[in-house]
């Protein structure tokens, strides 16, 4: 595994560290293990995965070195930043990239924007920043990074929120959460909304909206505000509806994986299950897994978010939401 390969290259030129490995795929014993050890300075460095983003608190360690930074989403990069510097040492984050690989736009711009913002409390900027980067993927083709793990709008969310308590000296409260990566453009666009200020106030509110009802109060307010949605700002809505269902039914992923739509855990009941593939055209289902795999319409933006939403409904029995499950009419899209 690469993993391993670069401890034995890093024992390799540093024979004196003692050096521990840790990853997803350890089973959870083991990976307690060589967390304590490297918790009680039994090791002095720890080769890992991106597993130490959520959560991790090691007040001992002061340097973070994180590989292929290029290939990481700009919430990822916030997150690993913060898992140093947590106590009174100095701490030092170097984020590398192949140098003689051509480094996309959006890498680039992700990278800047984590060295420039590096004030205590500037999850949000960056979050902000990580809205106006992210573009729309490639809905059936190879274009879609596994590795590129961006979260989007409920991202800026939850990183505002650990700013503030971490302005007011306060415990962060991190939340399971739901990963919704879709091909499709979600965003505020500046010529719509001028003042930042207020652009950050309307993702804020989609974001924690608490359920349907309220996320329809919201949307009716901004129409009219501002008038007709541009697509960018439908398929936030869409969005938000989409993760108030699924985080309800549990589900944690919904990816887009070649030509489907792969949403996970899914708890499905038999009686649903009988004649699923014919209720729901090309759908499939891995009970063990709990992996609902569907085959998108061609259909994009908002129209494929509602659909997404609308089979995951279906598939267990739910009736849609009134007016969020289904197309609405947009204004053309701003830019």
């Amino acid at each position: 595994a690469t993993i391993d390969r670069q401890a034995n290259w890093l024992r390799q030129e540093l024979p004196d560290a003692r050096i521990v490995i840790a990853h997803g795929q350890m089973d959870e014993d083991q990976l307690e293990q060589q967390m304590i050890r490297f918790w009680d300075r039994d090791a002095d460095v720890l080769v890992c995965t991106t597993i130490i983003e959520s959560g991790l608190d090691v007040p001992n360690a002061n340097t973070l070195i994180v590989d292929r930074a290029d290939m990481l989403g700009l919430a990822q990069l916030y997150q690993l930043r913060g898992r140093v510097g947590r106590s009174s040492e100095r701490a030092f984050a170097y984020f590398f990239f192949p140098a003689q690989r051509a480094m996309t736009e959006e890498a680039h711009e992700r990278l800047a924007t984590i060295a420039r913002h590096q004030a205590l409390g500037s999850g949000s900027q960056i979050a902000m920043r990580d809205l106006e980067i992210r573009g729309a993927g490639n809905m059936l083709g190879a274009e879609q990074s596994g590795h590129i793990a961006a979260v989007g709008f409920d991202a800026y969310a939850r990183i505002l929120q650990e700013s503030v308590r971490e302005l007011q000296g306060k415990p962060i409260e991190r939340q399971k959460e739901l990963r919704i990566d879709l091909p499709v453009k979600a965003f505020v666009p500046p010529g719509w909304v001028a003042q930042e200020a207020l652009r950050l106030e309307l993702y804020r509110r989609i974001s924690l909206a608490g359920d349907h009802a309220v996320l329809g109060e919201i949307r009716d307010e901004t129409i009219d505000r501002y008038g007709a949605l541009p697509e960018q700002v439908e398929v936030l809505f869409a969005i938000g509806s989409l993760r108030l269902t699924a985080s309800r039914l549990g589900v944690e992923e919904v990816t887009t994986y070649r030509d489907q739509v792969r949403l996970t855990p899914v708890a499905i009941a038999d009686a649903f299950l009988v004649d699923l593939s014919e209720r729901i055209s090309g759908a499939t289902y891995h009970a063990a897994k709990g992996t609902l795999n569907l085959v998108p319409e061609r259909i994009f933006g908002a129209d494929l978010v509602r659909w997404v939403e609308a089979r995951l409904r279906e598939a267990v029995g739910e009736p849609a939401e009134p007016g969020l499950a289904v197309a609405q009419p947009a204004a053309p899209a701003a830019s």
